[in-house]
């Protein structure tokens, strides 16, 4: 049971750096060099800050599922199906 969380603890620590590198460094810290690329008229900081950061953050929400569905084949808590 301990290396279950210690491994969840794991993923959750990787997944949400990478958010907050993405939505906090793209869109803050790095918006200057970012602005200078452009996509569908906007700056690609702009993009970062308004809807970067979500998208990234629902494809991370995906990635935790998959990667907990797997953890818990891997230790035997995965659900069946009741259909």
């Amino acid at each position: 049971m301990q290396a279950y969380w210690k491994q969840n603890l794991k993923y959750l620590i990787i997944l949400l750096s990478i958010w907050f590198t993405v939505s906090f460094g793209a869109g803050i810290l790095f918006v200057d060099q970012l602005n200078v690329i452009k996509i569908g008229g906007f700056k690609l900081g702009f993009w970062f800050a308004q809807q970067g950061a979500i998208y990234t953050f629902v494809i991370l929400i995906l990635i935790y599922i998959r990667l907990m569905n797997n953890l818990d084949k891997k230790y035997g808590f995965h659900e069946e199906d009741s259909l």
